[in-house]
């Protein structure tokens, strides 16, 4: 057994085995664990809080992908609506433009019928006085004296209120 002393690897062993005993009397042991609770502890709070905020992450993915949904119906809802608002529009242009083209038509049918009738009323006019400057010129020419004035002043009064 002296022989086993006096290797150094066996006062190595018997070193470590008393310095393994001071460490127990000590409580390092009880620290040690300790220790690896705590940190134990932390990594447990820190997964806890990876997994609620992983959970809050899937809850505002689900409340952006819904309000997503949302919005595109809402968009979809707005174009169909100005889709609609464009149809009206054009329907209401359509019928604006074909009252105003029928009012202009009346109005230029209205003007053309006034212009016949004043064309045709100096038309008429024209052929009175031509009518009447005949009637005088022949009347003078045939009849003489008082008979004649007073036979040309009523024919000529007959023939204006006939033609106008």
């Amino acid at each position: 057994m002296l022989e086993a002393m006096q290797e150094a690897e066996n006062w190595v062993v018997v070193g470590f085995i008393i310095f393994l005993c001071v460490l127990a009397y000590l409580g390092a042991h009880r620290r040690i664990i300790d220790s690896v609770d705590q940190r134990r502890g932390r990594i447990q709070a820190e997964l806890d809080e990876a997994v609620r905020l992983r959970e809050e992450a899937k809850a505002l993915l689900a409340e952006f992908e819904r309000k997503g949904r949302e919005a595109e119906g809402e968009a979809a809802a707005m174009i169909a609506s100005a889709e609609a608002e464009a149809v009206r529009l054009a329907a209401e242009a359509k019928t604006r433009m074909e009252d105003f083209v029928a009012r202009r038509t009346k109005m230029a049918e209205a003007k053309i019928a006034q212009a016949e009738a004043q064309a045709l009323a100096d038309v008429r006019s024209a052929a009175a006085d031509a009518a009447v400057a005949a009637a005088g010129k022949i009347l003078s020419g045939s009849t003489k004296g008082k008979v004649a004035d007073d036979l040309l002043a009523r024919s000529i009064e007959d023939v204006k209120q006939k033609f106008n």
